[in-house]
């Protein structure tokens, strides 16, 4: 199964630079990215960016399609009070066969603020402890996966996370 995976970085330009990080350990053969996007929200700006990966596999337009739903429901559209529970329970439904569910929508809305980066990521194989050497000095947090709790627990060990 893929790993879904969102890390939020305490500023705009983190997600950017560990996209990049990720992107020479796939070169590398350490990983395997089915696709990722990057969130950018700079301090003063209204609204964040995203950049899609295009990782160049069958599955990016999908994948793609994804991140602009997520991004455009989460955080492009101003919504508040009930028109953001009903946009983020409408767009659940669409994430729901990929284990995202719709507490996990909510925890990215609320963590992932003006002034900071995330990097949504998919991937399908990796090795861990490689993986880890490259990124143990990145400040970031583990947002939201579609992992089981041991999984959790060994990619915040193996990567220094939160």
């Amino acid at each position: 199964m893929a790993a879904f995976t969102v890390w939020k970085f305490e500023d705009p330009d983190g997600a950017g630079r560990a996209a990049s990080m990720l992107q020479n350990a796939a070169s590398d053969g350490v990983v395997k990215i089915v696709d990722h996007a990057v969130l950018s929200w700079p301090a003063g700006e209204s609204r964040p960016t995203l950049k899609h990966g295009h990782e160049g596999t069958k599955h990016t337009a999908g994948w793609g399609a994804l991140w602009g739903l997520l991004a455009g429901t989460l955080f492009m559209v101003p919504l508040v009070g009930a028109a953001a529970g009903a946009a983020i329970g409408a767009i659940s439904k669409a994430t729901e066969g990929m284990g995202i569910t719709k507490e996990q929508l909510e925890t990215i809305r609320s963590q992932v603020t003006e002034g900071t980066s995330a990097l949504f990521v998919v991937t399908e194989e990796g090795n861990l402890d490689r993986l880890g050497d490259r990124f143990r000095e990145m400040h970031w947090k583990l947002v939201d996966s579609n992992l089981t709790d041991a999984e959790r627990r060994l990619l915040l060990e193996t990567f220094g996370g939160t």
